[in-house]
């Protein structure tokens, strides 16, 4: 299993596989066409209200993992479509935030690997 994180702003590249958006909102700036997505899962981010409390703010992200990681029990369908894919090829998981290691991406990636 192959799996990355990636912010959208980064370049796109063919070492990216299988390139998904998870973000709930579309990112700002970013045109559809230079996203290069093969899918944008809005379902499987964080909800609205708990993307609104953790505000990026790194000292909730503990809790915000916690939190997170019970909504992501909720969507097993999305869940296996996305290990299907990174048994396949390469995952990346494609973010908007600028902290690189305090987001849902990386909270996303830890959940597919431990199933």
């Amino acid at each position: 299993m192959d799996i990355k994180t990636k912010r959208i702003y980064e370049d796109a590249s063919k070492n990216d596989g299988f390139r998904v958006l998870v973000d709930r909102i579309w990112p700002r700036g970013v045109t559809k066409e230079d996203a290069k997505l093969d899918e944008w899962m809005k379902e499987i981010a964080p909800s609205t209200d708990l993307r609104k409390w953790f505000d990026h703010k790194e000292d909730r992200f503990a809790e915000f993992e916690k939190k997170y990681n019970k909504e992501l029990e909720n969507h097993p369908e999305l869940i296996e479509e996305l290990l299907k894919k990174a048994k396949e090829k390469r995952l990346t998981l494609l973010y908007s935030a600028k902290d690189e290691t305090h987001n849902q991406a990386v909270v996303l990636k830890s959940f597919i690997e431990n199933k």
